[in-house]
């Protein structure tokens, strides 16, 4: 094996070895207005200074126990070619639940819906709906 092959290998080994424990789903966006939410209220200061948050589908909402919990996510796929930024991932904390948001999503009942701040970080976000892989981190 050359060199070359042998460092493509662990380049990929090491792209994929991180999101292992993964589970799949789908990523819409959505922008302002955001407050309020379900999970904590009318109060701002609940939002990251860097807008990297989102509003959590029924998969991951649990009641409620989703609040506050943070993920990192990529975009593995979508139905536009060239749409996902490879390489790139994002951490968002979740702030609401997307069924009852008050801004409404790109698309409906995905696994989350990433602020648009978020979305563009891992994909173009003329897009409305992509494919994801996350993880709570």
């Amino acid at each position: 094996m050359s060199f070359f092959q042998h460092l493509i290998i662990i380049l990929f080994s090491s792209l994929f070895t991180h999101f292992s424990q993964a589970d799949v789903g789908t990523a819409s966006h959505y922008g302002p207005p955001f407050l309020p939410t379900e999970c904590f209220g009318g109060g701002a200061s609940q939002f990251p200074p860097t807008n990297m948050f989102g509003s959590a589908g029924e998969g991951i909402w649990d009641n409620g126990a989703a609040c506050g919990r943070r993920y990192e996510v990529r975009c593995i796929s979508a139905a536009v070619p060239r749409t996902c930024i490879p390489g790139q991932t994002v951490q968002i904390k979740i702030v609401d639940r997307a069924q009852s948001s008050v801004s409404r999503p790109s698309t409906d009942h995905t696994s989350m819906v990433l602020s648009t701040a978020a979305f563009q970080v891992i994909a173009n976000v003329s897009s409305s709906l992509i494919n994801i892989e996350f993880q709570q981190v």
